[in-house]
């Protein structure tokens, strides 16, 4: 349920008991759908949304979800020529990645338009950085994302080369990330993918893959069941759905995030299965 409605629901019972939370998920609604009802032009629409502590209306939605899609593909094209040449593993890569997003064919044309032009190589990367900070700086979730699509991209041959590294530490310092908390970041998104796949559960994993589970949640295997259990929950929660297209992420992107959890989730199985034993 939209977190307008729920606010109306709770703050409406409390005065006036059933009637009023009937009234008040009336009025969420409202709050919902955004001015005159419409919703949100750039991402299908959200209307209103509830992110760190405001209401957007729909017109600051479509503001959010704009700068976080060019960020995110504009940054892309740039990394991929980091290195001085962009390789056709490079434009595959990326369009692989586009289609694990499941982007619409207007948001496809869109990314590939940005990608190329973050290849041509003129791209500046601070003031690109500037403009999403300026409607993005109080979204840490969106901040995060940012760097998980492009760290994805960046591993995605298995390999963080050293100029893609060098940029996206320069874009994580930007986006508020200090170096240890960058590279606390990379190992965890190296271990999580670890664990993608579908249909892969956590008995499919063996013995030698536990370390890789605890590297995946950002843990030690020295931390108690209770310190565990909150990382867990913390990147599930960062990574939920609904919490993400409140915040801004259009929803034809939200599959990425989507296999992300799973592969928290199956991180977080294999640990209780091992410590079961």
């Amino acid at each position: 349920m939209h977190p307008a409605r729920i606010v109306g629901i709770v703050v409406g019972f409390l005065i006036f008991n059933f009637v009023g939370a009937l009234i008040g998920y009336w009025i969420g609604g409202i709050f919902e759908r955004g001015p005159g009802g419409r919703a949100g032009a750039f991402g299908g629409g959200f209307g209103s949304a509830f992110s760190g502590g405001v209401f957007h209306s729909a017109e600051q939605q479509e503001k959010i979800q704009a700068a976080f899609f060019k960020a995110v593909f504009s940054l892309m094209g740039h990394l991929a020529k980091a290195d001085g040449r962009v390789s056709e593993e490079e434009v595959a890569q990326a369009e692989r990645f586009m289609g694990q997003m499941q982007l619409t064919s207007d948001h496809r044309r869109e990314a590939i338009r940005l990608f190329q032009q973050g290849v041509k190589g003129t791209l500046e990367v601070d003031a690109l950085l500037d403009d999403f900070l300026l409607v993005c700086n109080r979204l840490g979730n969106l901040k995060q994302m940012v760097l998980v699509h492009l760290i994805s991209v960046a591993l995605a041959d298995g390999e963080l080369h050293s100029a893609e590294e060098q940029l996206l530490r320069r874009i994580a310092r930007r986006l508020g990330y200090p170096d240890a908390a960058f590279d606390q970041l990379i190992r965890m998104i190296r271990a999580q993918e670890h664990f993608g796949g579908a249909g892969a559960g956590a008995g499919s994993y063996p013995q030698e893959d536990v370390p890789s589970a605890y590297e995946a949640l950002g843990v030690k295997s020295t931390d108690s069941d209770a310190v565990i259990k909150k990382a867990y929950r913390r990147l599930m929660s960062e990574f939920h759905p609904d919490k993400l297209m409140g915040q801004g992420v259009p929803e034809d992107m939200i599959q990425v995030a989507t296999e992300r959890s799973q592969e928290i989730q199956t991180a977080y199985d294999v640990i209780k299965r091992e410590r079961k034993k």
